[in-house]
């Protein structure tokens, strides 16, 4: 299959720097699917796991996070929030993460601000979780 470029990186430094067969992840408007001579494109990143096939067809998962993607003239840059690949996730720590959003969200009396900080937190959590799980 042919390759491409793709650059990932969070405000922490560089994350992946190499040759790819494909990248896949959630846009705010969808799930996208980038391969080799994909037209040039920008768009806002949501929040879902993310998958990379390796140039060897290697496939590798992430939680991803916010952000930007762009490809253009045959190279993709991808620029997370937070980028977290399977095998790093502290799923102990993501189910305490959901626990204590899940007991946040169970309270009487939080204004709409606390509301929707509380899922977000949750969803975060189970995005992280699904990653290692999927």
């Amino acid at each position: 299959m042919t390759t491409f470029h793709l650059q990932i990186a969070t405000m922490d430094g560089n994350v992946f720097d190499g040759q790819v067969q494909s990248v896949s992840c959630r846009t705010i408007h969808g799930d996208l699917a980038i391969l080799a001579r994909h037209m040039n494109y920008c768009t806002a990143i949501g929040m879902g796991t993310a998958h990379v096939v390796l140039e060897d067809g290697t496939e590798r998962k992430a939680a991803c996070i916010g952000g930007m993607l762009t490809m253009m003239n045959g190279e993709c840059r991808l620029i997370p929030t937070t980028w977290e690949w399977s095998e790093d996730i502290d799923v102990a720590r993501a189910e305490e993460a959901k626990k204590r959003a899940e007991d946040k969200l169970s309270q009487s009396g939080m204004d709409d601000k606390e509301v929707k900080l509380a899922e977000a937190k949750l969803h975060r959590a189970l995005v992280r979780i699904g990653t290692v799980g999927k």
